[in-house]
């Protein structure tokens, strides 16, 4: 008797590790759902919309200007941001806000992306802290899911701040 349950105990470990691993995979590698919060990509992105984030195009390097990605924030590590990528590593992005009088400018460095909220007024971004490593983004957004009137891809910028260039093939 003993022996038997011990035997159904160590299958059922067996398989909640075999599903953990499935579970761990699919999440690193395919794809989450996100619950987006603050106000920072409004209106694009409210407050509690619930997007797909997906992980190919990362790690396949094939993030492009336009995109919306979720990344790990630089000041807080445990804290993951929304926002959408201006810039890739060498092109020349503005740093100033909309209202400032005088434009600033700087080159995004290599293997770095350029990240802004759609809400300039209300965003913490790349103007305030920087070009954020591309490695610290987790995945690209590419549809909304909740709530059901809004379900559909994802919008072009609002804010008219990304200028489409030649596109990048690769990560030099």
């Amino acid at each position: 008797m003993f022996r038997r349950a011990l035997g159904k105990t160590l299958g059922l470990v067996g398989y909640t590790v075999q599903y953990g691993c499935i579970a761990h995979c699919a999440f690193e590698y395919i794809g989450e759902l996100v619950v987006c919060s603050g106000p920072s990509m409004e209106p694009t992105i409210v407050d509690n919309d619930v997007v797909f984030s997906e992980h190919v195009s990362r790690h396949l390097f094939k993030i492009e200007k336009g995109d919306i990605v979720i990344a790990k924030s630089i000041s807080d590590p445990h804290m993951n941001i929304c926002k959408r990528v201006i810039g890739l590593q060498g092109d020349k992005v503005c740093t100033s806000g909309p209202s400032d009088i005088f434009k600033t400018h700087t080159y995004v460095p290599l293997g770095h992306v350029w990240l802004e909220g759609d809400n300039l007024k209300n965003s913490s971004d790349s103007r305030s802290y920087g070009p954020v490593p591309y490695a610290l983004i987790r995945g690209r957004v590419c549809m909304k899911l909740w709530p059901p009137h809004r379900v559909g891809p994802m919008k072009e910028s609002p804010t008219g701040r990304i200028i489409k260039t030649k596109p990048h093939s690769d990560w030099d």
